[in-house]
């Protein structure tokens, strides 16, 4: 191995300044102890930043603008990491001994965290299998993992949680399609990650910490995962602001220390349990929403106590699905008793020494329990209620901060203060909420998002009700802001697609509501994904501009092809590339090959040699994936993953090929034919993204379905029954046009693009423009980068007259990128 490509002898350190706390320093110490000899670095956030400006300057306006300065603290060390090589610590990580025997013979080490906290809620809601832990990172410099890592954290530093922006998912998702992943090492948690956090200690059975293997231990192991004491953050700890009633312990700024309470309890200090009561009738779409915001609450000791005196016994076959122990189902006989009597028989079923209102029909933070029960412990309270909570309108699409009060549906209460409701059928809650009020030591917290009361106009209030509500609010939301607000509730909710399509009764199932797509929005909604990506957001339908005016200028190129099976194509392929008028000089070449079954490695290995003397830079790949498709290329139910393959392919392509060239030409290896100026025509467009009308046949229709505009009335359509494995799989034609609807215009404005020809300029791949190997707001691949480029603010443009032939007999090529569904 060369020296380029070993683990240097230097160790990396973070705070946000010079003075690291007392309680991390030997730890600290345990890293220079164990490696003396090894050169060592501690980065204040100053260092952090003065060293992106100098190196990595094109990243600074993401990492100015992320949100939670642990972003900032996870981010940086993947560019220290590329920059420099070595082993990166955080300052949690206690050294046990030296790690150079772990890292011989290595490029990249990454290791799992405990396999138990795959269980816990949020990774569970993710569907994680395995989580990388980002404590302890070993690379040697320029791996090309981080190049892959820091487009990647482009395309996630708008999502909501630091999690999944920088942190250990976004770490566990990057490795998914790593290029060179034979080169990466990831190690079992006995060796980096031995600890259990106490936090999964207590959800799950008891363990014991096995250090025997370990060569260091990671002590805030899963601080995501409600250890946040640990966890070295160069902010503030988190403060939540509250009001009193008289007697309780006064704080001079009227905010509680969140995470000092968590400490505590990850110390061992008592979390009292807590029940949460429901009472439910004949809507069981609403109430397992409810119970799923039950399942993800992040306190650990907590019941749900379920009252049903409903005809239909959906809602019960459901919690037995479930099988989990702390829901505790209760199905009365439709008798007719009032709402403050079956709230009564709640109560009495509760174990818990706290009692929650958990009304069936809203909404709930994961945080709820923990925070309302953090401001109740720390300030020696009885009760707790929320000063404001959100408010959602689905059927009018608004969404509103409420006035403050009192509200009553927050609850949280000492069982034993808690007196009894009175026996009627609505506003039953409402002396219960004052007596508690009148007669006990209570906090009311200013944490809105912590519930969500939902407005469907079928409750037990009138319509007029919410008018008053939504009329006495402090801020409301409606139009294009409402779309963005519902986007970032459904990011921190555990909401199911249907659950943000609007269903009046709640009477629905899941499978019913999914079918009832809001025509409002025109497709199903959920977290990591935007509605305005798949309708159109313009003035007109169609931007168009006059013909470009031809160019002089002769930037280099990189053409970049992956190809599988490609023999009968390749011939023609080179053939056309050779044509290209294009000063030769300036263009570079890229391949990839994998997976193939016939010759294709070998006639490019053959091929190299006349290559490499035509061609300013050639470069050869070979990266199998190991796909093979369980049916036809152009069937429905293969197209996920067959378009997952190719966009990692292309990603690995792009990071092994792209050097210093301007421009980046992707052409599919089954393009047949294209005029010989098609990059002088394609730069003289002027445009960051830009492609051709690719057809089957000469002036024949679209062939790449894959290049569209969304016609005017997308916004009224039901996209989500053509929602297949995450992805949009529409018919032809449904809600799209395709370029040869406008063989008029010279120049126009598209909403996605195809990749059988796709011009880009290089600088926008080196930010961030990747093709998204997962749903990307539904979209993958080349329309996944679209969606992306959109939200990095770059528009895609097409020139419907210049055309470029695909034949429609070539579709079994790896490269083919749009499968026609009809």
């Amino acid at each position: 191995m060369s020296d380029q490509k070993i683990i240097p002898a230097l160790i990396h350190q973070a705070w946000g300044d010079a003075n690291v706390p007392s309680r991390w320093r030997e730890w600290v110490d345990s890293w220079r102890r164990h490696h003396p000899g090894w050169d060592y670095r501690l980065w204040t956030d100053a260092d952090s930043r003065s060293f992106l400006m100098e190196h990595y300057p094109w990243f600074l306006p993401v990492y100015d603008g992320y949100p939670d300065p642990v972003m900032r603290a996870d981010a940086v060390r993947y560019f220290l990491l590329d920059h420099f090589g070595g082993v990166y610590a955080d300052l949690d990580v206690q050294s046990l001994r030296p790690v150079g025997e772990l890292l011989t013979g290595r490029e990249l080490v990454l290791g799992c965290e405990p396999s138990v906290h795959t269980r816990l809620p949020q990774a569970r809601h993710r569907g994680l299998g395995r989580i990388l832990g980002n404590a302890f990172i070993a690379s040697r410099a320029r791996h090309p993992f981080w190049a892959h890592v820091h487009r990647e954290l482009v395309r996630t530093h708008r999502l909501a949680d630091a999690l999944d922006v920088s942190g250990p998912f976004f770490l566990t998702r990057a490795l998914e399609n790593a290029p060179e992943p034979e080169s990466i090492t990831v190690v079992g948690s006995e060796l980096l990650y031995p600890k259990v956090s106490p936090y999964a200690r207590r959800l799950f059975a008891p363990q014991e910490t096995d250090l025997d293997q370990a060569y260091a231990v990671h002590h805030g192991a899963a601080s995501w995962a409600g250890e946040e004491s640990w966890r070295p953050r160069p902010s503030s700890n988190r403060r939540v602001r509250f009001w009193a009633s008289q007697g309780l312990r006064p704080l001079a700024d009227g905010a509680f220390d969140l995470d000092e309470q968590r400490s505590r309890w990850a110390s061992g200090a008592a979390a009292p349990p807590v029940s949460c009561l429901m009472v439910t009738k004949d809507r069981p779409a609403f109430a397992e929403r409810a119970i799923r915001c039950f399942i993800a609450q992040t306190y650990p000791s907590r019941e749900l106590v379920v009252v049903d005196d409903g005809l239909d016994d959906a809602l019960e076959k459901l919690v037995r699905g479930l099988g989990d122990e702390r829901i505790r189902f209760h199905r009365l006989p439709p008798a007719g008793l009032p709402l403050g009597a079956l709230r009564n028989i709640a109560v009495d079923s509760a174990t818990g020494t706290y009692v929650c209102q958990w009304d069936d029909d809203d909404l709930y933070d994961p945080e709820r329990v923990e925070v309302q029960m953090a401001a109740l412990l720390a300030l020696g309270a009885e009760a707790c209620f929320l000063a404001r909570q959100r408010l959602w309108r689905p059927a009018r699409r608004e969404l509103a901060v409420s006035h403050m009060r009192v509200w009553e549906g927050t609850m949280l209460c000492a069982k034993d203060a808690l007196p009894r409701y009175p026996a009627q059928r609505r506003g039953e809650d409402t002396p219960v909420a004052a007596q508690i009020v009148s007669e006990n030591r209570v906090v009311s917290v200013d944490a809105p998002d912590l519930c969500t009361y939902v407005c469907h106009e079928n409750n037990t209030f009138e319509p007029t009700h919410f008018e008053r509500i939504f009329d006495a609010a402090t801020r409301v939301w409606r139009g294009g802001a409402y779309a963005e607000r519902l986007l970032a509730m459904a990011a921190r909710l555990p909401l199911a697609p249907a659950d943000l399509v609007h269903d009046e009764t709640g009477t629905g199932t899941r499978a019913d509501a999914s079918a009832r797509a809001d025509a409002s929005t025109g497709t199903e909604c959920r977290a990591g994904t935007d509605t305005d990506a798949l309708r159109p957001h313009r003035a007109r339908w169609v931007i168009s501009e006059p013909a470009p005016a031809p160019t002089r200028e002769r930037p280099s190129v990189l053409v970049l092809t992956p190809v599988k099976d490609a023999v009968r194509f390749l011939p023609g392929h080179l053939e056309n590339l050779r044509g290209l008028d294009y000063p030769h000089e300036a263009i570079s070449l890229g391949l990839l090959e994998g997976d193939s079954q016939d010759d294709t490695w070998d006639v490019l290995e053959r091929a190299l040699p006349e290559l490499e003397q035509r061609y300013r830079r050639v470069t050869l790949v070979r990266h199998h994936a190991g796909v093979r498709l369980r049916g036809r290329s152009w069937e429905p139910g293969v197209q996920r993953e067959r378009r997952s393959a190719l966009a990692r392919a292309r990603n690995h392509l792009l990071s092994r090929a792209l050097t210093d060239e301007r421009w980046v030409l992707w052409i599919d290896v089954d393009v047949t034919g294209y005029p010989r100026d098609l990059i002088q025509r394609l730069l003289a467009a002027r445009k960051d993204i830009v492609v051709p009308h690719c057809a089957g046949e000469p002036n024949g229709p679209t062939y790449d379905l894959n290049t569209y505009l969304l016609r005017p009335e997308a916004g009224a359509l039901n996209w989500a029954q053509w929602v297949r494995d995450g992805i949009l799989l529409p018919p032809r034609g449904f809600g799209r046009a395709y370029l040869d609807e406008f063989s008029a215009h010279d120049l126009i404005r598209v909403d996605s693009v195809g990749g059988s020809v796709l011009l880009v300029r290089a600088d926008l791949h080196r930010a961030g423009l990747v093709f998204p190997p997962v749903p990307y707001r539904h979209l993958i691949e080349t329309e996944g980068l679209a969606a992306l480029a959109k939200d990095m603010g770059t528009s895609c443009w097409a020139l419907p007259r210049l055309e470029v032939l695909h034949p429609h007999h070539c579709s079994e090529s790896l490269s083919e990128a749009a499968a026609p569904i009809a």
